[in-house]
């Protein structure tokens, strides 16, 4: 289904990340792997080897933007081409917001947001010239619907939703699609950890009474990354079990 496509894939070393970065393999793409844990992507990296596909990790920050270009520069030094970008990295630094700290903003913003700025910029290089490309970015429900608590996160995935449109408009003419989807609560270890209480008042919210998992995103991927998807762009997939319609 993928065969011969180089997808880089970022926060890739654990969750939803890790979960899109073996389905790709296992659908015949070549993985390019980062992260900022090495010990963890060299362990996708062994597991994607050891099924008999091909992956690469490459130790970095997508809130650093000389990392972000020198990921998409290694992936173009090991294959030649990038086929696929997944802008799945992101982290959280929850607190209200009469107390939230400037520095807690702008972590969030620049991994979840200008992170995603900076690897589509530089991998818009390489795929204008191939005249071919999938970038697909990882948002989330509550970049539609908002959550307390989470100001900089919410504000971060909505804004990744209007990067998503703005790029696909801009990108459509070199035959680049773009789109993002937009997970609800999926089944993690810190899902795992919550107690019955607040997972009973999360699970009343959703209409599927039920957290998904990190494999319901992985294949949507897979489909957008496809050639079945070659008509779709600047879209927002929500998969959410129906949190948010």
């Amino acid at each position: 289904m993928l065969k011969d496509k180089i997808a880089v894939v970022t926060g890739a070393s654990r969750g939803i990340g890790r979960t899109i970065a073996l389905e790709l393999a296992s659908k015949g793409a070549t993985v390019v792997a980062s992260a900022r844990n090495e010990e963890l992507l060299n362990q996708l990296v062994a597991e994607i080897s050891a099924a008999g596909g091909k992956a690469l990790a490459v130790v970095g920050d997508v809130a650093r933007t000389e990392d972000a270009d020198r990921l998409i520069e290694a992936a173009m030094s090991a294959y030649g081409r990038v086929d696929i970008l997944v802008n799945n990295a992101g982290i959280t630094r929850d607190g209200l917001l009469l107390r939230m700290r400037d520095e807690d903003w702008d972590a969030v913003l620049d991994t979840n947001l200008k992170g995603a700025f900076v690897l589509t910029r530089a991998v818009a290089k390489v795929m204008t010239k191939q005249r071919s490309g999938r970038i697909i970015n990882i948002s989330s429900v509550v970049g539609e619907m908002g959550n307390a608590g989470q100001a900089n996160y919410c504000a971060s995935k909505a804004g990744l939703i209007g990067l998503t449109k703005s790029n696909a408009r801009e990108l459509s003419k070199r035959n680049i699609t773009v789109n993002a989807i937009t997970p609800g609560f999926i089944s993690t270890e810190m899902t795992d950890e919550l107690p019955e209480k607040v997972r009973a008042e999360l699970l009343a919210q959703i209409p599927l009474a039920r957290f998904g998992e990190a494999a319901d995103i992985a294949h949507a991927v897979v489909f957008l990354a496809a050639d079945q998807s070659s008509y779709i762009t600047g879209q927002v997939l929500g998969i959410n079990g129906g949190m948010y319609m």
